[in-house]
This record gives structure tokens, sequence and C-alpha cells, in this order.
């Protein structure tokens, strides 16, 4: 009854609203996971809870991929823990409040960090708002808007680079063709990638901040960050050792970015002969990820000793104080993981693969935007790109086998839905990746992203029909640009004219 159809979606649609509307995660989550478990046994409780433990729980705690992030959150948060603790931040945070003079610069940077941290999304989420934190603190920039310049960092700008893990999982999703030159190749027209980053840098230029986002704005501004009673997600960052220099926050940070790059082309065959493409195309990201991180956090604990910062014994301390840092992440990342795999035993990826299928022949030209929507839809309701970009692009490559054009802009389609998706879902991993590198409570983040997200959806949604039907990429991407130019100076427009009214008034009163 619940398999392989509409049904087959309720449990992680469920849980994404009652999340949304209670702003509570990690019950709505677990909610989620109940209601797929009955779904699954038929409303047989017994068989529902085994079910869930050993299909769930038991099934994702045991996934060699699943491990690696895990292994990866304790160690970044390691990591973050003895650049505090050496004084690095600090460091850090007062040489670029000397450098950075404004709270526009402010964001500027923290946009320019997360573009040039492309290698991975994980990587790049908790990275940038551990190095950022203390430069937007000090500007008063509320928690809420770092953490949407780092989410758009991070997925938008994995997926259009061609040297990331994202880049080496659609090669493999690929059958029968040249993964990486169609990757390549759809990169000009992954609309949601580039018109994310479009709206992220003119709003923060323009200082516009839409829904909700003004609120958290407007509360930093006065002295509250957080704009929440819920501090659960902090992480106590005092810096115990007042020696640091920049240097050591530098350090950590190179010995991260240079391990993980040569984890990553170790596990793709890189050392055995494999071009450096070929290696990246190959690797294992979970893997490689994991492994670099343990190397850089092993060299950074004999670094500071040396640099006579930390003390061994501190440096020991800081994992298990790294790991407390990143339960809330954890929790939730599991809770999410375990809903996906509810949802994917109830049939959900093959229900929407046979929608598409059905719908491919009837409307060529409109094609690449129902791909986007589908996409959309699919990762929103999974919370996983990766998984979105599996079920749709062998699809995409077998219904334009014969039409090299359509297959690159709808390979395209995909791979900026799936990020469109997974940029709005609560259950997102890079979502709450985000979070919880911005240390924001992550109910708000998603709330105050959504209004950006969906208006560079529609602008995508749009721009695709007229790709589809034009195959005109100066046309379709001029009309985002143009949509989003307009959408932000009529905004800006407004307000101006709303505080010269207020002002006004106040002026002839006196």
């Amino acid at each position: 009854m619940f398999y392989r159809n509409f049904w087959s979606l309720v449990p992680s649609l469920g849980a994404i609203l009652l999340s949304l509307i209670t702003k509570e995660v990690y019950s709505s989550l677990f909610l989620g996971v109940a209601l797929g478990g009955l779904f699954y046994s038929n409303f047989n409780i017994e068989k529902a809870i085994v079910f869930i433990v050993d299909n769930g729980f038991m099934k994702v705690l045991s996934d060699k991929s699943n491990i690696g992030v895990l292994i990866f959150l304790v160690i970044l948060g390691t990591m973050v823990c003895l650049m505090n603790k050496a004084g690095g931040s600090l460091a850090f945070g007062e040489w670029a409040g000397k450098k950075i003079k404004s709270r526009v610069s402010a964001q500027l940077a923290t946009i320019l960090l997360g573009c040039l941290i492309f290698i991975d999304g994980y990587f790049n989420c908790l990275t940038v708002g551990s190095v950022m934190r203390p430069v937007t603190d000090k500007y008063k920039i509320s928690r809420a808007k770092l953490a949407y310049i780092i989410d758009s960092t991070a997925a938008p700008i994995c997926v259009i680079a061609p040297i990331s893990s994202w880049a080496a999982a659609v090669t493999g999703f690929v059958p029968g063709k040249d993964g990486f030159t169609l990757f390549v190749n759809a990169i000009p027209y992954n609309f949601y990638a580039f018109l994310t980053l479009i709206m992220l840098i003119l709003s923060v230029a323009l200082k516009v901040d839409l829904g909700s986002m003004k609120i958290h704005e407007n509360n930093a501004l006065n002295g509250d960050l957080f704009t929440t009673e819920d501090r659960s997600f902090l992480v106590d960052t005092d810096q115990e050792d007042k020696k640091g220099s920049v240097l050591d926050l530098i350090i950590p940070i190179a010995l991260l970015i240079s391990c993980c790059i040569i984890g990553m082309i170790y596990t793709g065959g890189f050392f055995e002969g494999a071009s450096f493409k070929e290696a990246f195309a190959r690797s294992d990201a979970s893997l490689g990820l994991s492994t670099g991180s343990i190397v850089a956090m092993l060299i950074t604990m004999a670094v500071y000793p040396l640099r006579k910062v930390l003390s061994f014994r501190q440096c020991i301390n800081c994992i298990s104080e790294g790991y407390k840092s990143m339960v809330p992440a954890i929790m939730i990342f599991i809770l999410a993981c375990t809903l996906k795999s509810m949802i994917d035993s109830l049939g959900a990826a093959s229900y929407v693969a046979d929608l598409m299928r059905t719908s491919a022949g009837s409307f060529s030209n409109l094609l690449p935007a129902i791909i986007f929507l589908v996409g959309c839809g699919l990762a929103f309701a999974t919370g996983t790109s990766w998984g979105t970009f599996g079920i749709l692009i062998p699809i995409v490559v077998s219904v334009f086998s014969d039409d090299p054009q359509m297959m690159i802009i709808s390979i395209s389609a995909c791979l900026s839905g799936a990020v469109c998706g997974d940029h709005c879902s609560p259950i997102s991993d890079t979502t709450i990746m985000s979070s919880a590198g911005a240390q924001s409570n992550h109910i708000n983040h998603v709330y105050t992203q959504l209004p950006y997200a969906l208006i560079v959806a529609g602008i995508s949604f749009i721009s695709y029909i007229i790709l589809g039907y034009t195959k005109n990429l100066v046309l379709s991407f001029g009309f985002g640009i143009v949509s989003i130019v307009v959408i932000l100076a009529y905004k800006k427009v407004k307000e101006y004219k709303f505080y010269s009214k207020n002002y006004t008034l106040a002026f002839n009163k006196k």
C-alpha cells in the first residue's frame, strides 16, 4: 500500500513540515523515521521497531561512507578546538579586524573564503565557519546570516568546481560516457549555483535582507546574534592560551586542505599511476577526507607543542572536546540518514524515477525545467543531492543519448535542481553542516535561507524553460541575472521609501 507511490515520500515530507512548524528538528526527524518504519511494516509495531533499528540506525552506522563523514566531523571539531585553544582563531580575528573595516567587507571576505575552499561541501562548511566566526561576531553579523553565507558557498561552489568531491561523485553516475567531460561541459548551464552566488553577493553589497533574515540582522546590530533562546548549538571557544598567532590558524587550515586533497587523490590511485584528473574522478571522498583530516590533526598535535602554544595533554583533551562540539550535528546527521534509509526501503527513488521516464517523451523542450523541479523535490524530500544525482543522471543519459546538447543541458538541470533541494531541505547534510559551522540554530538557518533559495529557484526554473526552447545560454542566463538585480533593486527602493517616510513623519512631529 505504501510502497513505490506518493506515500513513500510522506515520512520525509512530514518530518520536514513538522520541523518547520515546531522549530524542533530532533523529534521531527525521529517521528519521520518512526512513520517510515510503520509504513514499511503495515503498522505492525513489533516489526516496525525491529526494522527501524536493524535497517535504519544499525545500517546507517555501519555504512562506510557515513562512518567516514562522522570521523571527518569529529576530527574537524577537534581541529577547531585546537585552533581555539592555541589562540589562532583569536589572533586571526584581531588581525582581520584591522584589515576588515565594515559589516559588508566582513561578509564579502567570508564569501571569498567559501569560494576558495571548493574541495568538499562538509570541509567548506566547518572550515569557513570556524575561521570567520570571530570576524562576523565582531561586526555584529547574525549567526543565521553567517550560516546562509556558508551554505551558499558550499554545495553551489562544489558543484561548479571541476576538482571537488562533487565532480568525482557526478562522474561516477554517468554510465558509458566520459563523465568528467560531461560535468565540465554542464558547468555553464548550472543556473541555480551561479544565481545563488550572484544573489548572495548582491544582497550583501546592497545591504538587502529578505524575509526573517532582516529580523535576525536587526537583532544582531542590537547585540543579539542568535534571535533564539536555544543555545545548545554553541561551542565553548574560550582561548586558554594567549600565545597564539595567525600562524597557529594558518598551519592547521593549510594542513587540512593539503592532506585532504592528497587523501582524495590517494584513494583514486594517483600514486599508482593515475593522472590527477582520473584520481579525482575515481576518488572515495569519504575515505580520503577522513584519512587526510586524521593526518592533518596528528601533524597539528605535533606542531603546537613544538611551538609551545599548547602542551601535548591539552592537544589530547581537544579530541573529546571536539567530539562534544559536534554532537548536535552528528545527531541530526544520523537521524537524517536513517530517515533516508526508511524512504529508500519504501521505494521513493523508484517512484520518482518512474515519473521521470513516463514524462520524458511528452515535453522535450520543457524537460530541462521539469528535471530541475524533480531534482528539487527529490533532494528536498531525501536531504541528499548526491542520491538525486544517482537517480536522475542515468535517466537523462538514456533519454538524450542521441542529442548531446540536450543531454548536457538536462544534466546541468539535474545538478542544479539537486543543489536547490539540498539547499532548502532541513534534513540535508550540507544544511546541517552549515548550521554547525556557524553555530546557529538549525531551524533558524532553514527559515532565514528559504526566501533567498526560493527566489533563485523560481528564476532558475524560468531560465531552464527559456533554455529548453532557445538553446541560448546568454539569453537564459541573462534573464536570471537581470531578474535578481530587479528584485533586489525593488526591495532596496521600497526600504528607502519606507525609512524616508518614517524619517519625514518623525521630523514633522518635532
